[in-house]
């Protein structure tokens, strides 16, 4: 049973960890923000809520205000080491929301020893969110043809996207400009702060590590210790189009091998080849005529089919959930699918969405601004990507093609971190979203990089079922001892 934290020696941590001052670490102009006391209190299940204020614009510092919502459980043990600051990735996850289910994937020793803190960046969630669209044109921007046939579904579909950058200007305005990736960094420096770390602990997952690779850049004297889980490569304007098809391609054919083992695996023929291929048919014919819905009143089309198969991917927990959608799929019941690709796009029950699809549009377009404007080129199709690669195509424009705010600093490209500790990148074999290659690449990156593999299924490595993942990863938190470079786990 884990002790309670006890109450003088959290005091006199405290004291010891504020010895020095926050605002002697602020860079010109910043030292009201470092040096601010964050207002605690209680906001349920044993959480504390406070609000960070940031300046909107780094270069106006005595201009608007922001505030960064933040969430913190505190250390159950005795021996405290500081804050471990989370962030679940997207752009657009809420840390928040993150930290609230923090028990349910960290392990004993981590809660013990750290006060886990969550935030939701900038744009994001209760942190000045991103509005573009109403919940109305939101379902039919997410229904959108993915794969046009005809100039009226292309032209369909820049219409959309010129609605939704312009919904974007008119419900964020001044908001656009600033929600890239490096002002996020900045916030993470401020909130670190004040919570009164000298240096940051932080564990990031998918676009987290990218987030977490830009505060080091910036900021690698202030980096206690660093997980990159589930890494993206800064160097690239993100993960290339070719390379993520033939993640969810991959990840699509593990899949496939473990049905086959199972009772009731809904494909005729226990062949990947054949498999996809009955897949396929299954997209074409709902781009024909929408699949059963028994949920709601919306069409089960090719856009909420595909969206809902490539939602599933993110865990290999959901496979055998998969199995039973596909098979009513194949059947023409789409409700299933239709369940899965409304978590993926934030869709509530009731009809509203939360923010995480609008802000990831808005990060997006701030770190990655388009070379030309609404430029469109054909559709290329690589041997390793011949059955996903027209979903990831730039066969379709983007929001970002019609952006109505010059793009703000955009993303850092490669990262050294000279002078930060050992940082430990993990990546999946068979992760669907951010390719190994690309933890590879990072870890390379790095001046003190340490590349931890798992060879395993879905999106991130830690908290699944791995005592070499998440021992390696626990131990270099708490103690900062990385593995050795290049280790790779296994179940």
């Amino acid at each position: 049973m884990r002790r309670l934290f006890a109450v003088i020696l959290m005091s006199i941590v405290g004291l010891l960890v504020s010895a020095v001052p926050a605002s002697a670490q602020a860079p010109p102009g910043l030292a009201g923000y470092y040096g601010q006391r964050l207002a605690w209190s209680a906001c349920g299940g044993g959480f504390q809520c406070a609000k960070v204020k940031v300046p909107l614009d780094y270069a106006k510092p005595k201009g608007r205000q922001i505030d960064i919502a933040v969430i913190r459980l505190r250390a159950k043990g005795p021996k405290r080491i500081g804050s471990l600051v989370l962030n679940p990735g997207g752009p657009g996850g809420s840390g928040v929301d993150l930290a609230r289910n923090a028990k349910q994937f960290l392990s004993p020793a981590l809660l013990a020893r750290f006060d886990v803190v969550g935030f939701d960046p900038r744009g994001v969630g209760l942190s000045s969110p991103v509005r573009c669209l109403s919940y109305g044109v939101m379902d039919s921007y997410h229904a959108l043809d993915p794969t046009p046939d005809t100039p009226s579904e292309v032209r369909k579909g820049d219409a959309y996207q010129q609605i939704y950058a312009q919904g974007c200007k008119a419900n964020a305005g001044a908001l656009l400009a600033h929600v890239g990736t490096r002002d996020a960094a900045r916030d993470i420096d401020v909130l670190r702060a004040a919570l009164g770390d000298r240096r940051l602990t932080y564990l990031g997952f998918s676009y987290g590590t990218l987030l977490g690779a830009t505060y080091a850049e910036a900021f690698p004297k202030r980096v206690r210790a660093m997980v990159l889980d589930g890494a993206i490569d800064p160097a690239t304007r993100g993960t290339a189009p070719g390379a993520a098809a033939h993640g969810f391609e991959t990840a699509f054919a593990s899949f496939l091998r473990d049905c086959y083992k199972r009772p009731g695996c809904p494909f005729r023929t226990h062949k990947v080849s054949a498999s996809f291929q009955q897949l396929a048919k299954l997209f074409k014919r709902a781009d024909k005529a929408p699949l059963r819905n028994d949920l709601d009143g919306r069409q089960i089309n090719e856009a909420l089919v595909w969206r809902g198969v490539m939602a599933a991917m993110y865990s290999h927990e959901q496979w055998p959930s998969l199995r039973a959608a596909l098979g009513d799929a194949f059947k023409g019941d789409g409700t299933a699918l239709l369940a899965f690709a409304d978590g993926y796009n934030g869709r509530r029950i009731d009809g509203s969405y939360d923010n995480s699809s609008e802000a990831f549009t808005a990060v997006n377009c701030a770190d990655y601004p388009p070379t030309s404007r609404a430029t469109r080129s054909a559709v290329t199709y690589v041997p390793e990507s011949r059955h996903f690669g027209k979903y990831f195509s730039d066969g379709l424009l983007s929001p970002c093609a019609f952006w109505p705010v010059k793009s703000g600093e955009g993303i850092v490209g490669r990262v050294r971190a000279k002078g930060a500790p050992p940082i430990l990148v993990v990546g999946t074999t068979r992760d669907p979203a951010t390719p190994y290659k690309d933890a590879r690449a990072l870890a390379g990156q790095l001046s003190s990089g340490v590349l931890l593999g798992f060879d395993g299924d879905g999106h991130t490595a830690y908290g699944d079922p791995s005592t070499c993942v998440n021992g390696a990863v626990d131990r270099y938190l708490i103690n900062r001892v990385p593995p050795r470079n290049g280790t790779m786990c296994r179940r």
